[in-house]
């Protein structure tokens, strides 16, 4: 029986990053995927939708071009969009398959790295059974990391078959882009897809929220822009409203809504797309010959980061049933990793990850929000200043959006979060997330020397407009640029006139 250091089940983005730490430590690791490398991060899930988030946002941006010149809009075909899709995995795909292929040219990586097709099986906490059509094997390794992914969440009352009522995997295999679609789920891939295909011209969206607003995590002034524009593109929001039923009938959807105020709805839609979360991938992996305590309730493993009641048995990436984004599961395989060889004791902290939404406008943010402030009654000032009032948006003719800086009300006014809403929006997020992790004081942002025009200068008159040195005035433009103080008792506006 061949023996490894490690065996990481699952080659996904938080797996192979697993796998690649432990060939940096000297470990002699094997890396067991079922189906495709890259997993979901590439073939229907960041990566793929990502592109068709690229591809509608020029082509809405070119029709909005088009229709200041009163010319026809411009169209792509479903085929074309797929034409795009597909490129993008292939190069990505292809990174993968050339960096294996010379892993396994190379002596040292030979000696330290293999790759086994197959499903993994525990048979014990230390043998795992691997079977593929055709050829079985049993390995045993001193520690294993289980990075098997997730699959999108059904409902029971939900007929889900992938050619009319489809889950965010089964969407890109749609032949052409429907007349119509129902997104059940106002999250934040609802609203991402919500976006693509407003975007693309050629489909009517509705979208199915239970709560009586989109994305209710993010602060009232986030989730409002992003459902106004896209009301503005033509889709309908069914605001508190609840999914009775939902049946497919003569080829098409009808689903039936039910309001808070009484009211009651049904509509037909060529598609339906279901967007309700999605669950770890953890059966059928023999978890009982291991001795993990799961959860009575759910099933799910129970984990602390990443170690599982088995010393030698890890967990990362979506297989945790928490936080399932790429970036940290990449983060969550190299830190088990050096758990297990580096002694590294310091727990993994999600407090200021930086995160980003595909939507119109793209949303990204790190830290607290205005309401969690609120929700755990923390005093602090805001800077908020519209893209209008920014050279570089106002050139892009990209003007919607916002940014908005948290700080703590004291003297030292630390970063506690920051929200960009618009056009490079994830580029403008960095710097604030690196200064939240030193702990670099908000006067030292207002003093940098930003190029010119560049976006992250709105950062920047955040900044002075906190420290009451702003180039436009909070007190002029109250309609453009906001600055106050919020503590548990009062809030008091604190801008400079």
């Amino acid at each position: 029986m061949e023996h490894f250091d490690l065996c990481v089940i699952g080659g996904g983005p938080a797996g192979y990053a697993a796998a690649m730490r432990a060939i940096d430590l000297g470990r002699r690791t094997l890396l067991i995927e079922r189906d495709r490398i890259g997993g979901t991060g590439i073939y229907n899930g960041a990566l793929a939708s990502k592109t068709l988030w690229e591809v509608a946002h020029r082509v809405s941006s070119t029709n909005a071009l088009m229709h200041t010149r009163g010319r026809e809009p411009f169209r792509l075909s479903w085929e074309e969009v797929g034409k795009a899709v597909n490129e993008a995995i292939f190069e990505r795909k292809y990174l993968y398959a050339c960096h294996m292929q010379m892993l396994a040219n190379n002596k040292a990586g030979t000696m330290l790295f293999k790759h086994e097709r197959g499903t993994g099986r525990f048979l014990s906490k230390d043998v795992v059974h691997i079977e593929r059509p055709g050829f079985t094997t049993r390995i045993r390794a001193d520690h294993f990391i289980i990075a098997t992914g997730s699959r999108p969440r059904t409902v029971p009352d939900i007929p889900v078959d992938e050619q009319h009522i489809f889950t965010s995997d089964g969407i890109f295999a749609i032949d052409e882009l429907p007349r119509s679609i129902v997104i059940i789920g106002a999250g934040v891939i609802g609203c991402e897809f919500a976006t693509i295909f407003s975007n693309l011209g050629d489909t009517r969206v509705h979208l199915i929220d239970r709560a009586d607003r989109i994305l209710p995590f993010e602060d009232p002034d986030v989730s409002e822009l992003v459902a106004r524009n896209l009301e503005r593109n033509g889709v309908i929001i069914h605001r508190s409203a609840k999914l009775e039923h939902i049946a497919v009938e003569d080829g098409a959807v009808r689903y039936d809504l039910s309001y808070t105020d009484g009211r009651v709805e049904t509509v037909r839609v060529e598609k339906a797309l279901l967007s309700v979360g999605r669950t770890p991938n953890i059966e059928g992996l023999g978890l009982e010959h291991t001795g993990i305590l799961r959860d009575a309730t759910t099933g799910l493993i129970q984990v602390s980061d990443t170690r599982t009641s088995v010393p030698n048995i890890h967990v990362v990436g979506d297989a945790t049933a928490t936080n399932m984004l790429v970036n940290l599961g990449e983060m969550e395989g190299r830190h088990a990793v050096e758990r297990i060889w580096q002694g590294k004791t310091e727990e993994l902290s999600y407090d200021n990850v930086s995160t980003i939404m595909f939507l119109d406008p793209e949303v990204a943010g790190v830290g607290l929000n205005e309401q969690e402030c609120r929700k755990r009654g923390l005093s602090y000032r805001m800077a908020r200043i519209d893209y209008s009032c920014i050279a570089r948006a106002i050139a892009m003719r990209r003007t919607k959006g916002f940014f908005k800086v948290l700080v703590s009300n004291d003297a030292e006014m630390r970063v506690l979060g920051m929200r960009a809403v618009g056009e490079h929006a994830s580029s403008a997020i960095e710097a604030v997330a690196l200064m939240m992790r030193l702990g670099t004081p908000i006067r030292e942002l207002a003093e940098l020397v930003h190029p010119h025009p560049s976006i992250t200068e709105g950062v920047q008159e955040c900044a002075r407009m906190l420290l009451g040195r702003s180039i436009f005035k909070p007190g002029v433009f109250e309609d453009r640029m906001q600055c106050y103080t919020w503590t548990p008792a009062v809030q008091t506006a604190v801008a400079a006139a």
